[in-house]
């Protein structure tokens, strides 16, 4: 058996990347698995590779009726859900003097309003001693140039997890946050995609200097981590944030 068999699991921002990693990681353990994304197409591509186990359904989670919708349909087929990874996010960078009210909106309402909505609306599903795990991110802890909002917003996140953990205990639910440092991801690579000659692979370069473990991560990396966080093997774990770095921001 699995560590997630028989459990019901909800995937926000599923189509690619870590999200994906993270759904194929549950279905591989057991799990019936709700995905989310904002494109069709990624949404279908991801469901139809993770098959009969996974259900895509599309919606921003920075809009709440497309919230309500998706636990609609978990409700719909008669299921709780045991573990929620909200995981949806962007990375969309703007030094303070280029910030404007439209890029601060964007990631607001993804990262700290989508959250929000994310967990409350998923709670009269919930099951007691459920898990919940946010996304976080290193850049809370290095403040990059440029990301300034995305890491004010992603220290919220962090917050969020300390204060629902607190705030659920009573029904023993676990809320953790899961924070990744430089993952191969279509993000990453469609950052790059526009250096010329060698300079995506210069950058890389300088990206894998800075990490301890001497190497990009994968989004496997990150999904096993959160399997950890969602399974039983964390059931005396709350409130934290396990970092994901290859130990950029430990050591």
């Amino acid at each position: 058996m699995g560590q997630l068999e028989g459990k019901t699991a909800v995937v926000t921002g599923g189509s690619t990347g870590i999200g994906f990693a993270a759904a194929r990681r549950f279905v591989a353990e057991g799990a019936r698995v709700y995905l989310t994304g904002r494109r069709k197409e990624e949404l279908d591509a991801a469901v139809t590779t993770l098959g009969p186990a996974a259900v895509g359904v599309r919606g921003d989670v920075s809009r709440p009726d497309d919230l309500d919708q998706l636990y609609a349909t978990i409700a719909g087929d008669g299921r709780r859900v045991d573990v929620l990874f909200a995981n949806a996010g962007l990375g969309e960078a703007r030094p303070l003097d280029q910030v404007t009210e439209e890029h601060l909106d964007l990631l607001l309402g993804v990262h700290i309003k989508g959250a929000v909505f994310t967990v409350q609306k998923a709670l009269p599903l919930m099951n007691d001693h459920a898990s919940v795990i946010l996304a976080g991110s290193i850049w809370t802890v290095e403040g990059p140039e440029g990301f300034g909002v995305y890491s004010a917003t992603k220290a919220a996140v962090r917050s969020f997890a300390r204060t629902w953990a607190n705030e659920l205990k009573g029904r023993g639910i676990r809320v953790n946050a899961v924070s990744p440092g430089t993952i191969e991801t279509p993000g990453l690579n469609g950052a790059l995609e526009g250096a010329a000659g060698d300079q995506a692979e210069q950058v890389k370069q300088f990206l894998v200097s800075r990490i301890p473990l001497g190497r990009i991560g994968t989004p496997d990396d990150v999904a096993d981590a959160v399997l950890f966080l969602a399974s039983d093997q964390s059931r005396f774990v709350t409130g934290t944030e396990l970092f994901v770095d290859g130990g950029t921001v430990q050591v």
